[in-house]
């Protein structure tokens, strides 16, 4: 059994008016249109609904019964088109965004900070992984959108569509309550080349991190091994042991936004970078939250990238 919106709005409109002319131009519709309508909605249901006389139109017992179901069914509808009315415009939704740690307590933190405010009934939903993981769960629908990294131009994947925002150096941090980092080996620019990094105790991500591959590998590639202080730590931990004295660390240049207590010096021979990429699924149309929250995201970038304390310096536009 099928009904229309249309045959219960005049269902319901001759119920409350007792007259077909009235209740269509209620309507807006003409009155032998309504009549179709209201005659095919009885041949759908089975029954006849009206009572039909020469002064107007009363309800049969099946259209009392009717009618209050009719009701309830235009009010769901409203109900639906309401919602999505609010989803359109932001007062309602749900996205998921995927990031890396280095990138969520930098430029996803600043974006959230700024999207939460502006949509506060917006339910947003963060899952923190390295690139490949995130790259994986996106392709299988897990997540909207994901902030993704990469050293080197991977082979295009036909599933995702990978857009560069920024390319930023990895640079040396250590405690700014301590002397700079500086021994024999340091360039005259004041940077740190891997060999003299080498020698300095390090704080070191766990192996899952994006950061730990790509110095890993700058360390074999050069034949340095690394002098390790601690091993293992999660992203807080080595930013507060690293703040401490413990040792220094690895990090993107991003990760100096916001941290008086850590200061940052150069790697040279080699320098060390990475490309920041906003990833998302080929061929899926994005929710209006999912496309305000990239909206926000390369604006927060637009604002790193023109930064004049000296953070911006260390980033470039891919």
């Amino acid at each position: 059994m099928t009904f229309s919106l249309d045959q219960l709005r005049g269902l319901d409109a001759v119920a409350r008016t007792t007259n077909v002319t009235r209740a269509a131009a209620e309507l807006f519709v003409s009155q032998p249109t309504l009549s179709r309508q209201l005659a095919a909605l009885e041949t759908e249901v089975g029954a006849t609904l009206l009572d039909r006389g020469p002064t107007g139109v009363s309800l049969t017992a099946a259209g009392e019964a009717l009618v209050p179901i009719a009701r309830r069914m235009l009010a769901d509808a409203e109900a639906a088109r309401s919602e999505m009315r609010a989803f359109a415009g932001l007062e309602r939704g749900r996205v998921v965004l995927g990031a890396p740690p280095t990138l969520c307590v930098s430029v996803v933190a600043d974006a959230l900070g700024e999207f939460c405010a502006a949509h506060p009934d917006v339910e947003v939903v963060v899952r923190e992984a390295g690139s490949r993981e995130l790259r994986d769960e996106l392709a299988e629908g897990g997540l909207d959108l994901a902030l993704t990294v990469t050293r080197d131009r991977a082979r295009p994947d036909p599933v995702l569509l990978a857009v560069p925002l920024f390319t930023e150096e990895l640079v040396v941090a250590s405690s700014a309550a301590a002397p700079p980092p500086t021994l024999a080996g340091a360039d005259a620019a004041g940077g740190l080349t891997l060999a003299a990094l080498a020698q300095l105790p390090q704080v070191v991500f766990n192996r899952g991190y994006d950061l730990r591959v790509a110095t890993d590998a700058a360390f074999t590639s050069a034949g340095l091994t690394p002098r390790v202080a601690v091993e293992g730590a999660e992203m807080d931990a080595v930013l507060r042991f690293v703040e401490r004295g413990i040792g220094v660390a690895v990090v993107p240049t991003t990760i100096l936004l916001g941290r008086p207590g850590l200061r940052g010096t150069r790697l040279r021979r080699p320098s060390l970078t990475r490309t920041v990429e906003l990833t998302r699924r080929v061929g899926v149309r994005p929710s209006a939250a999912s496309a305000e929250l990239e909206r926000v995201v390369r604006a927060v970038v637009d604002r790193l990238l023109t930064d004049d304390d000296g953070v911006g310096a260390r980033l470039r536009r891919a």
